[in-house]
């Protein structure tokens, strides 16, 4: 299926790793030339590498270091996307996750940390963007959350509690930006990232699982599909909802997560 995006330009932040670059290497394969970021060069110029490996001939991809817990970020990142390439058609934001710890162990600089990390810097990319994205024919926002919105889970407080105000941000754009650009949210479930890879590898060294796989297999346990996401799979869905065949999509909050949530809403 051609998404008729080839030729549009999409920033793609926290990109270098995780859930974040499979969106970037969807994208790029559709023929969007990309800006990838992460805080750390080396990865992100892996990152880089691996990315361009997917694209469609043609597609431009290019990474820019900064923390996006930086004020400043989110005015560099779309800076650089619209020097690269002319203008900004879609923008992807991304984050990763708060520590996790019980609410009485969280101090008040954890909750500001937690909320310049998740919001915030989503907050100000969006305002450095949102004129570009006007001016594109077909300019779109995806945010990329967590299925802890619909349902919370034991000690993670900080991302149960903060990153809600994401998918609020997000429905409410898609009516102030109407029109112009569309506006939606995903909400992944357990995927296959190298952070869960790492967990599960921790878990094996620590006794919890007798193997790898005996891991892999646990952390699936809960999901209806019987398997954990495919990384893959879930950025050509951020492919799709950037795309015009999702067109009468806004302000939606798609679960991403083989049916794990409970949630009738």
């Amino acid at each position: 299926m051609d998404l008729e995006i080839a030729g549009d330009a999409a920033l793609v932040t926290a990109s270098s790793s995780g859930l974040g670059k499979a969106s970037a290497r969807a994208l790029a394969a559709e023929g969007v030339d990309v800006v990838l970021n992460g805080r750390d060069e080396a990865r992100l110029e892996a990152a880089v590498a691996d990315v361009r490996e997917a694209a469609e001939d043609g597609a431009s991809v290019v990474g820019h270091a900064v923390d996006l817990t930086d004020p400043t970020a989110g005015d560099a990142l779309v800076e650089r996307a619209v020097a690269e390439f002319g203008g900004l058609d879609h923008l992807v934001t991304s984050a990763g996750g708060p520590p996790a710890k019980p609410f009485v162990e969280t101090s008040d600089a954890d909750w500001y940390d937690a909320f310049d990390l998740l919001v915030m810097s989503v907050v100000r990319t969006i305002r450095a963007a949102e004129p570009h994205l006007r001016e594109s024919d077909h300019g779109t926002v995806v945010t990329i959350g967590s299925l802890r919105v619909k349902e919370a889970t034991d000690d993670l407080v900080l991302s149960n509690a903060v990153r809600s105000g994401v998918v609020g941000l997000e429905k409410t754009l898609s009516k102030e930006f109407a029109p112009d650009i569309r506006a939606n949210a995903v909400l992944p479930g357990t995927h296959r990232t190298p952070r869960v890879e790492k967990r599960v590898e921790d878990g094996v060294r620590d006794g919890s699982y007798d193997s790898f796989e005996a891991g892999l297999e646990a952390r699936a346990s809960n999901i209806p599909l019987g398997r954990l996401g495919d990384p893959e799979r879930f950025g050509q869905t951020v492919a799709f909802l950037s795309s015009p065949a999702s067109s009468f999509v806004s302000g939606a909050a798609v679960p991403i997560d083989g049916g794990e949530s409970a949630s009738t809403m």
